[in-house]
C-alpha cells in the first residue's frame, strides 16, 4: 500500500503523540469544528514529536554529545489573507482548546464554513519509519568520529585540524485539516560532516565534505563512507593550499554538477515560491508562460525522490509531495504552493507547505530543486571555454528575492585556459542576477547530479532540510569578483 498515512504511520503518531496526552482523532476533530464554527476559510492542527541526537569531535576529542526531544501542537486558522496561529508544547486537550481559541481570534463576522468529515489522505512511502539513530550504539558513533580523525591526520602531514560530527533526527508528524485530511508521517534524517584545516608555510586552508539523507545511521556509515568524506575534505583543503588569487571581471563560468545547484536554489528557486509571487515581490511575478531562461533549461522541484534529504511523504499540510516543473525548456510554467497561497491565487497546492516545527507558520518552501540534464558532455563544455573559471564547490551566499541579485563565494574553483582546467584559485565570488543568469546559460551538461544530502534552507527565520542539484553548466558573461 503506497500511503504515507498507512496504519503504520498513523498508528505510530497516535501511540507517541496523541495517546500520552489522552487525545484521539475525535477530540482533534472537535477542536477543528470549534475553530470552523467562526468565520474562517480553513483551519488545521499540526502535531510534532522530534528526537534529535548529535555527537561532535574536535582536536581528537569528542567534545559534544547531546540529545533533545521537542514536541507540541500548532493550531492555524485562515481568513482571507490573515492567519491566526497559536501553539503549545503541551499535547493535552486544554492546551489544544486554548490554542484553537487563540487561532480563531482573527475571525470576523461573516459566513461560517463547514468542517468536512475526516478521512485518511494518500501519500508516498519514500523512506522507512524507523528511528535512524538506533541503528548504531553510542560507542559505535564515537568510534566512527575517532576513526575519521585518526585516518584523516594520517592522510597528509599538512593536516592540522579535523572536525567531525554525526547527527540523527527521528520526527513524527500528524496533521488534521478542515478539508477532512488526516495524515501522518514518520521522518528519519541523518548526516555526517567532516571539516579539515591544512597548513603550509603559515598558510591555512579549509576543506569540507558531508553526506546524509532519510535512512539509518548504519546505512550512512556503510562502505566506510565517513572515511571517503574525510578524504574529500582533506583533498579540498590541500588543493586550496596551492590556489592562486582569482581573476576578476565578466567572464565565462562553468559550474560543476551537484552542490553548485545551491546557486540555482537561492538565486532562482526562492523567486518561484508562491507567497513572493502572490505579493508581487518576486522577479518572476506574473511571468508564467514567458521565456525566462535559455532553451534547454528545465528546472523542477521534486519532493518524491526516495530517501533524499529534501523529500517528504506528505508536506506539513497533509498534501502528498510531487514533482513540479517550474521552468520547461526556458519557459516559466508555475510556482511552488502551499494551501494558503494556492487558494488566494486560484490554484492548487503543489505539496510544498513546510514548517520548521509545530511552533512555526507554514510557508511555501522548496524540497529537492534541480535543473534537468542536457545534451553536452562535461568535457565538451570545458573544451568550449578559452578563458574562464570552473567552480566546483560553493560556500556561503546571499540573495535578494525581490531583485534576484546574488553573491556566492566559491570554496573550490579553477582557472580554465584554452579549453583545459588549470590552477586552483582562491577568493572567487560570483555576482549576478538570478533571472538574468538563466538567460546566459549557453550549455547544459548530461551529467545531472544531486547533492550529497547536506542542504538546509532558511526563510523567515525557519530552517528546513532541502536538496539541490544540476548538471555541469556553462554560463557566459557572469561577473566574478576576485582577489587578483
Amino acid at each position: 500500500m503506497n500511503m504515507a498515512d498507512s496504519p503504520d504511520s498513523l498508528a505510530i503518531a497516535h501511540e507517541l503523540i496523541l495517546r500520552p496526552g489522552g487525545l484521539d482523532v475525535a477530540r482533534v476533530d472537535r477542536v477543528l469544528g470549534e475553530v470552523m464554527g467562526h468565520a474562517v476559510d480553513a483551519a488545521d492542527v499540526y502535531f510534532q514529536l522530534a528526537r534529535e541526537e548529535s555527537w561532535a569531535l574536535e582536536d581528537g576529542i569528542v567534545k559534544e554529545g547531546g540529545a533533545s526531544i521537542e514536541q507540541g501542537v500548532g493550531v492555524r486558522a485562515l481568513a482571507g489573507e490573515k492567519t491566526g496561529f497559536a501553539y503549545s508544547d503541551e499535547v493535552v486537550m486544554p492546551a489544544l482548546e486554548e490554542a484553537g481559541r487563540a487561532a480563531r481570534a482573527i475571525a470576523a463576522s461573516g459566513t461560517q464554513h463547514s468542517l468536512r468529515a475526516m478521512h485518511p489522505a494518500s501519500g508516498h512511502q519514500l523512506y522507512l519509519p524507523g528511528d535512524p539513530g538506533a541503528a548504531l550504539t553510542d560507542h559505535e558513533k564515537v568510534g566512527w568520529l575517532e576513526r575519521v580523525d585518526r585516518e584523516t591526520r594520517a592522510f597528509d602531514p599538512r593536516i592540522v585540524q579535523v572536525m567531525a560530527s554525526v547527527a540523527s533526527v527521528y520526527e513524527v508528524v500528524m496533521v488534521a485539516t478542515s478539508d477532512g485530511t488526516l495524515a501522518a508521517d514518520v521522518r528519519p534524517l541523518v548526516r555526517f560532516n567532516v571539516s579539515v584545516i591544512a597548513e603550509q608555510d603559515g598558510r591555512r586552508e579549509q576543506g569540507y565534505s558531508g553526506s546524509g539523507g532519510r535512512f539509518s545511521l548504519s546505512e550512512l556509515v556503510a562502505g566506510d563512507k565517513p572515511l571517503a568524506l574525510a578524504r574529500e575534505a582533506a583533498r579540498q583543503a590541500l588543493v586550496n593550499l596551492e590556489a592562486v588569487p582569482a581573476p576578476a571581471g565578466s567572464m565565462t563560468v562553468v559550474l560543476g554538477p551537484g552542490w553548485p545547484g545551491i546557486l540555482l536554489h537561492e538565486a532562482i528557486g526562492h523567486g518561484l515560491e508562491g507567497d513572493f509571487n502572490r505579493k508581487g515581490t518576486s522577479a518572476f511575478t506574473g511571468r508564467i508562460g514567458e521565456r525566462v531562461a535559455s532553451s534547454g533549461v528545465t528546472v523542477v522541484d521534486d519532493g518524491t525522490l526516495a530517501r533524499r534529504r529534501g523529500s517528504l511523504n506528505i508536506d506539513d499540510e497533509g498534501t502528498p509531495t510531487q514533482c513540479t516543473t517550474l521552468i520547461e525548456d526556458g519557459v516559466l510554467k508555475g510556482y511552488l504552493q502551499d494551501k494558503l497561497n494556492a487558494r488566494l491565487m486560484g490554484t492548487r497546492s503543489t505539496g510544498n507547505g513546510r514548517r520548521e516545527s509545530f511552533a512555526s507558520m507554514t510557508l511555501p518552501r522548496m524540497t529537492n530543486t534541480y535543473m534537468r540534464a542536457g545534451p553536452h558532455a562535461p568535457e565538451e563544455i570545458i573544451r568550449s571555454v578559452q578563458k574562464g573559471i570552473y567552480a566546483v564547490n560553493f560556500g556561503g551566499g546571499q540573495v535578494d528575492i525581490t531583485s534576484g541579485k546574488f553573491v556566492f563565494s566559491a570554496s573550490e574553483a579553477y582557472l580554465i585556459e584554452n579549453g583545459r582546467v588549470g590552477a586552483p584559485i582562491k577568493g572567487a565570488t560570483l555576482i549576478g542576477n538570478g533571472p538574468d543568469v538563466l538567460t546566459r546559460v549557453a550549455m547544459v551538461g548530461n551529467d545531472l547530479k544531486l547533492d550529497d544530502g547536506v542542504g538546509t534552507c532558511g526563510k523567515d527565520g525557519q530552517s528546513v532540510p532541502v536538496g539541490v542539484g544540476q548538471p555541469t553548466l556553462r554560463i557566459d558573461g557572469l561577473t566574478v569578483g576576485g582577489t587578483g
